[in-house]
C-alpha cells in the first residue's frame, strides 16, 4: 500500500459508513430526496478546508493588506477518456477538442488496449501515447492508463502457450509501468476480473481467458499487480470493474497480500448508465459498500446519453434537444451525489464527443462538431465555478485573514503599498488545519513559510 492511500485512511473519508444516516421508515423516493437535500452540507464539510494566513513584514504583522485568492486546481480528479487526441482529422475540430478537454478536466485516462496498443508484436504505441500525456503535462492535467490486463480481445499475434501468454503479459505491464514513472502513474492495473471468463469473452479472447482460468482469477490478478508495483513502487494501482455486487467485494476481500493488506490503491467503479441514471440510494449504497475498504474510489467510466436509451441501436444514434436536457440535468445530479461522498476522489466521463464514441452512443460532452452540450456547459459551471473558490480580503489588524475553500492548490497576491504585489502558491486540505506564515520581500526576496504545529499555536 502506498503512502498515499495510508493517507487517505487516516483523513475523514474512513468514515464512509456513518457520513450519512438516514430517518427510520423513510420510502425510496423520500430516501432519494433526503440524500440530495443534504448534499450541499456533506460537500462543505468534505471538500473543504479552512485556511488561515499570517502577512509579516519586517517580523511585524501587516495589517489592512489586500489579498486575493485564487484557485488553480482541485484537489479532486474531474475527469474523461482522451482517446480522440490527435486522432479527428479536421484541425479545427481537433483543436477545439483539446481546448475544452483543458478548460474543464484536470485528469485524462489514455487507451493501452493490448490488441490496438501493438497490433504488431514488439511495435507497441509508444511514442503517440508520450505525445498525449506531455500534452496533459503541459496542461496541468494528471494521466491515467487503462487496462494493462483486460481479456476482452486477444492480440492477433498471441501464441498459444498460456504460460508465454503470461510471460508477455506480465512483460507488458512492467515495460508501459516502468517506461512511463513519472508522466503516467495512475494505472487501471486489471479490467473486469470479476466475471473475466464470461462467455462473450472466451468468445473473443479465448487465449487471454484461457490462460487466466489456467493461472487462476485471484493468482492472475495479484501477479499482476505485483509486477506494476515492482514497476513503479510510486504508482497508483486501480483495480477496475463493471460488476458493483457483492461479487466484487468478495474478489476484493481476496486481493490482500501476505499481512492482509490490500493489493490495489484504489477500487474503480464503472457506471455506464446507456439504459438510464442510477437513482441516489443506488449511488449511495455502492460508495457506501465499497468505501469498507478504505482506500479511495474512482467512478471509471461514466456515461450518461442524450439520446434514446438502450444498448447497441441502430445507427445514426443522434443526440437530441431532449435527450440533451435530461443529459445536463442527470450530469449535475450525478455529479453532485459523487462529490458529496467523501470516499470518492475521481470521476472520468466516458466519452468526451460523440465523434467516434463507444458503441456509436449520443454519451459525449461534446457533439460531433465540436460544439458543448448543455452538460458540458453545466458540468463546467460546477467544476470552475460553484466548486471553485475566489475570494478577496484585507487582512485583519493582526495581519490575518482566514477563509474555507475547496481542497486544492492556490495562488494568493498580498498587496502592499511599501512592497508591491507579492505572489505565491499553496495547498489546501480538507480535514486538516490548514496555515501559512507569508514574509513580504525586504530585499526583493520572498519568503513563505508553512506553519508548523507551535507556528500555528501561535496564529
Amino acid at each position: 500500500m502506498t503512502s498515499r492511500t495510508m493517507t487517505f485512511c487516516l483523513g475523514v473519508a474512513c468514515i464512509a459508513g456513518a457520513v450519512t444516516i438516514l430517518p427510520a421508515g423513510l420510502k425510496a423516493a423520500e430516501q432519494d430526496d433526503e440524500l440530495w437535500r443534504t448534499a450541499e452540507e456533506r460537500i462543505e464539510k468534505y471538500r473543504k478546508g479552512d485556511m488561515e494566513m499570517l502577512v509579516i513584514l519586517d517580523g511585524k504583522p501587516v495589517p489592512n493588506a489586500e489579498v486575493t485568492i485564487e484557485q488553480t486546481r482541485h484537489a479532486f480528479l474531474f475527469g474523461c477518456n482522451i482517446f480522440n487526441w490527435g486522432r479527428i482529422e479536421d484541425p479545427e475540430l481537433q483543436e477545439a477538442y483539446r481546448q475544452r478537454f483543458a478548460e474543464i478536466f484536470n485528469y485524462a485516462t489514455v487507451g493501452f488496449y493490448w490488441p490496438s496498443y501493438e497490433r504488431l508484436q514488439g511495435q507497441p504505441s509508444h511514442d503517440y501515447t508520450r505525445q498525449v500525456a506531455e500534452w496533459c503535462r503541459k496542461h496541468g492535467i494528471v494521466v491515467k492508463g487503462h487496462p494493462l490486463a483486460w481479456n476482452f480481445a486477444d492480440p492477433a499475434w498471441l501464441p498459444d502457450d498460456p504460460k508465454e501468454i503470461l510471460r508477455l503479459q506480465l512483460a507488458r505491464i512492467e515495460d508501459c509501468v516502468s517506461r512511463f514513472a513519472g508522466l503516467i502513474d495512475r494505472w487501471d492495473v486489471v479490467n473486469e476480473a470479476t466475471e473475466f471468463d464470461r462467455p462473450s469473452f472466451q468468445q473473443r479472447a479465448p487465449k487471454m481467458t484461457r490462460m487466466w482460468q489456467e493461472v487462476g482469477q485471484i493468482e492472475f490478478t495479484k501477479l499482476c499487480f505485483e509486477r506494476a508495483r515492482k514497476a513503479n513502487p510510486n504508482a497508483t494501482l486501480i483495480i477496475n470493474d463493471y460488476v458493483t455486487s457483492p461479487e466484487y467485494e468478495r474478489l476484493l476481500e481476496q486481493l490482500v497480500d501476505d499481512q492482509n493488506r490490500p493489493i490495489f490503491d484504489v477500487i474503480g467503479i464503472q457506471s455506464h448508465m446507456h439504459g438510464g441514471t442510477w437513482s441516489n440510494m443506488q449511488i449511495w449504497d455502492v460508495c457506501e459498500r465499497f468505501s469498507r475498504f478504505k482506500v479511495p474510489l474512482h467512478f471509471t467510466e461514466t456515461t450518461i446519453l442524450s439520446g434514446e436509451p438502450g444498448q447497441g441501436r441502430p445507427r445514426p444514434w443522434v443526440t437530441t434537444p431532449e435527450g440533451e436536457e435530461y443529459q445536463a440535468r442527470e450530469v449535475v445530479r450525478f455529479y453532485t451525489m459523487l462529490f458529496s461522498h467523501p470516499a470518492v476522489e475521481a470521476i472520468t466521463w466516458w466519452d468526451f464527443s460523440d465523434y467516434r464514441a463507444w458503441q456509436g452512443a449520443p454519451a459525449g460532452l461534446l457533439r460531433n462538431d465540436m460544439s458543448p452540450k448543455p452538460a458540458y456547459t453545466e458540468l463546467y459551471k460546477l467544476i470552475k465555478q460553484k466548486w471553485w473558490t475566489r475570494e478577496t480580503a484585507k487582512t485583519d489588524e493582526t495581519g490575518r485573514v482566514k477563509f474555507r475553500g475547496f481542497a486544492g492548490e492556490y495562488t494568493v497576491r498580498v498587496n502592499n503599498a511599501e512592497v508591491g504585489t507579492t505572489e505565491i502558491s499553496f495547498s489546501v486540505q480538507p480535514g486538516v488545519a490548514n496555515s501559512i506564515r507569508i514574509e513580504l520581500p525586504g530585499n526583493h526576496e520572498r519568503k513563505v513559510t508553512a506553519a508548523d504545529p507551535a507556528q500555528r499555536a501561535q496564529l
